[in-house]
């Protein structure tokens, strides 16, 4: 069998600016690339220049031949590698192996998980993407050559800095595939590498404006009537509500699913829908892949789907345009025209990793030609992309809930979740997600206790999705009345964050910025761990002498707030602040930057920090977003004592009409004059212009007169 050496000096593209593309062997074309056909932003990756790389392509190498495919990268000994999908376990993956299976509930550090990427980005500022939908291993520094570098064998009985993972020159990514297709993208900076694999795949999401308000999940088999009463006791309480998700019991069969109305629960689905709709609630539908004998659509999909059931269900081949019609008619006749926002698209992951088995095996045959284990690693992407479609040709933005995901996914309008309830790891997906174009949702679900209540929730509402999933334990805001006052105060404040939040998702989706980042994102720190510094501040650092936390506790929302949040048990903690003065969001108390604090807040506060300068808009405590075409009143908040600006975007926060640039960026401006005077504005929406804004009020919260 030949084994190649494909020297990467030759055959590479560059496609657009600072990213370049190697085709080697003979790939298959079946990729996620080739399911999501994401519609590249040249324009903003030409105004970022070419960007730099740490090192030549040269110093690429692959392997090839019949089985698999092996691509060598050069590593750098304090090299920090990061990224790879929604990763629970850990941020920094040097010297992991990584095995990069759809799979879900992962319990262990393997790399499985519900959206694994063949991505990684450098804390040098650089980043490795494969085009795949094979399950690939990554040796993030793992494995260590006859020639590598740092060759430095040593005597566990007398060398105290023996190691069980050597130091290794080289990252190895294996493909079991006769050729790749690798993408190369440049930094300098780490958050400019994830920009441009971001832009790259079409940029970030723009979801509809009601999708950022808060959401509540109805137990599974609840009636129309259960629904609408649950849904206004959130009205009747105060407490802000935008969204209200259905589980299973709204099919008339599920496990596997029929997407048809259950007749005695919902004996009037359009008039539900438009019910919840009159009273400001959009209505989201659970469901899951495969298709019950007892569906209308079962016989037509029969012929065009797997060799192998799940809970014995059609496994549609989705990839099929006759198989995607089908689906679609049925979908837009029942669902979209009666009015229904969204899915939440359950179980397209599959699972080994629990005390259940159940999924499609690797063998499993679809007329496409995908076998089992490709149609595994992209299916969850194919329902994202059907249903964005779906919704699409409606000319309605939508906004969900997705099980399993892969690359290319920065504008899927789908946020991850799980069935772990893990919430230090919920926190550290959250970080993770920003590396990889991916959002993730830590919905809360129950808690064991008041605190534990309070801190998820805490949590949840400031995530890319805030949502209550009371699917299997009846759970509402006010489930522990003595912690209903802080939850609605985060509920609410919510609310009044979405400007900035729909701000920030608008960034991500012009300039590939994600929304949510994990630290190793900000410039201050990306360069600090690049560099190896292991010492910040030896007085106030709390956990020793080292800095080699990751920091995966604590994440950037948006540009201008840092969230820190407390987990149960905590009275306490330590949070690292970047170079810059903070303020307390809650207190106001001022704190300087580049070196660890103490935070001590009570149980009804989040620890979040503002950065000097910032201009945070917000707008009233309303029981749901504005509908469109409706104007709301800004209130633009200023911290500190600097000069500062915001840019506030504004369209019409449902339809299509911003791609075709059918929107506004507002400037808001706050300049420092002497002596503690300032002065204020805000761009002006020209004659014609139909803004969300109705008037903006100022509020400077460290400075003296105006």
């Amino acid at each position: 069998m030949e084994n190649r050496w494909i020297s990467a000096d030759k055959g590479w593209e560059e496609v657009a600016a600072g990213v370049w593309r190697l085709r080697v062997g003979n790939p298959s074309g079946r990729t996620p690339s080739s399911i999501v056909q994401p519609l590249h932003k040249t324009e903003a990756l030409e105004r970022m220049g070419s960007g730099s790389l740490p090192f030549q392509l040269s110093e690429i190498e692959l392997r090839t031949d019949q089985l698999r495919t092996v691509i060598t990268l050069p590593l750098q000994r304090d090299e920090r590698l990061y990224g790879l999908g929604l990763q629970f376990m850990r941020m920094n993956h040097r010297g992991r192996t990584r095995y990069l299976r759809v799979n879900s509930d992962p319990k262990q550090d393997t790399g499985e998980t519900h959206a694994p990427v063949p991505w990684y980005v450098s804390s040098l500022g650089y980043g490795i993407y494969v085009d795949t939908s094979r399950i690939a291993t990554i040796y993030c520094g793992s494995a260590v050559r006859s020639d590598c570098l740092y060759g430095e064998a040593k005597d566990r009985n007398s060398d105290p800095d023996w190691k069980a993972t050597p130091v290794s020159d080289q990252v190895e990514m294996v493909i079991p595939d006769q050729g790749a297709e690798l993408y190369v993208f440049a930094g300098p900076t780490i958050l400019d590498a994830v920009r441009r694999y971001n832009l790259y795949h079409g940029g970030g999401v723009l979801p509809p404006r009601w999708g950022l308000g808060f959401w509540h999940r109805v137990p599974k088999s609840y009636s129309a009537d259960e629904v609408l009463k649950e849904a206004m006791e959130f009205r009747e309480r105060g407490v802000p509500c935008d969204v209200i998700g259905l589980e299973p019991g709204w099919h008339s069969r599920s496990y596997p699913v029929t997407y048809e109305w259950h007749e005695g629960r919902f004996p009037d689905p359009a008039g539900f829908v438009d019910e919840m709709k009159k009273n400001g609630f959009r209505v989201n539908l659970w469901e899951h892949p495969y298709v019950s004998p007892d569906a209308g659509i079962y016989e037509p999909l029969k012929a065009l789907s797997g060799s192998h059931t799940v809970w014995h269900g059609l496994v549609p081949d989705y990839t099929l345009p006759e198989a995607r019609q089908i689906y679609s008619d049925q979908h837009r006749r029942e669902h979209v025209d009666k009015g229904v926002s969204g899915y939440k698209l359950d179980e397209c992951d599959g699972s080994e990793l629990t005390r259940n088995s159940w999924i499609f095996p690797e063998h499993a045959e679809f007329p496409s030609g995908y076998d089992g284990e490709q149609m595994r690693q992209i299916y969850g992407l194919a329902l994202q992309k059907m249903t964005a479609d779906l919704f699409r040709a409606a000319g309605r933005r939508t906004y969900g809930l997705v099980r399993a995901s892969n690359g290319c996914a920065s504008s899927m309008p789908y946020v991850l979740y799980s069935d772990l309830y893990d919430h230090r790891s919920f926190v550290r997906a959250l970080c993770n997600s920003g590396f990889s174009g991916l959002l993730w949702t830590p919905e809360v679900r129950k808690a064991e206790n008041a605190e534990d209540w309070v801190r998820r929730m805490q949590v949840v509402c400031l995530s890319p999705l805030a949502m209550l999933n009371a699917w299997a334990d009846g759970t509402k805001p006010w489930s522990f009345p003595e912690a209903e006052p802080v939850v609605t105060k985060y509920i609410r404040l919510r609310m009044r964050l979405i400007p900035y939040l729909y701000s920030a998702f608008a960034r991500y989706y012009e300039e590939g910025v994600p929304p949510i980042r994990p630290m190793a994102l900000e410039e201050a720190f990306a360069a600090r761990n690049a560099r190896g510094e292991s010492k910040l501040d030896s007085t106030d650092f709390a956990y020793g002498a080292s800095a080699e936390s990751e920091l995966d506790d604590q994440y950037m929302l948006g540009d201008s707030m840092l969230v820190a949040p407390l987990f149960a048990g905590e009275r306490s903690r330590q949070v690292y602040l970047p170079v810059g003065v903070w303020y307390d969001f809650d207190t106001g108390i001022r704190h300087e930057g580049g070196r660890y604090i103490e935070a001590s807040p009570g149980l009804d506060t989040i620890p979040v920090y503002v950065r000097d300068g910032s201009i945070i808009p917000m707008m009233p405590e309303l029981p749901h977003v504005p509908r469109q075409g409706e104007q709301v009143a800004i209130e633009l908040h200023h911290y500190g004592t600097t000069s500062g600006k915001f840019r506030l975007f504004d369209d019409d926060g449902e339809s299509f009409a911003y791609e075709q640039g059918e929107y506004r960026w507002r400037e808001a401006v706050l300049r420092v004059l002497e002596e503690g005077r300032y002065e204020t504005s805000v761009s002006p929406a020209e004659q014609g212009w139909s803004s969300a804004y109705s008037g903006f009020t100022w509020v400077c919260h460290h400075l003296g007169t105006k």
